[in-house]
């Protein structure tokens, strides 16, 4: 049964955001995906041409967020 989890990397080590349930000693295989941005996975969406770091700051700043529209 495929268990999908967050996890940090610190001091060379996986470490979950929460318990797993897993038996002691258990076997497992792991898949790493690193965690992208709201920017990075709708990209394409917009015809942007310009500079990707420019798209990602505008796309992640409170200040052109849908709360701050008219």
């Amino acid at each position: 049964m495929p268990l999908t989890i967050e996890a940090i990397y610190e001091d060379g080590v996986l470490k979950p955001s929460r318990p797993l349930p897993l038996e002691e000693h258990e076997t497992v295989r792991i898949t790493i995906e690193p965690q992208i941005s709201w920017a990075e996975r709708t990209a394409g969406l917009l015809k942007w041409t310009g500079d990707p770091e420019v798209l990602r700051r505008i796309a992640e700043d409170d200040e052109f967020g849908l709360l701050e529209s008219p």
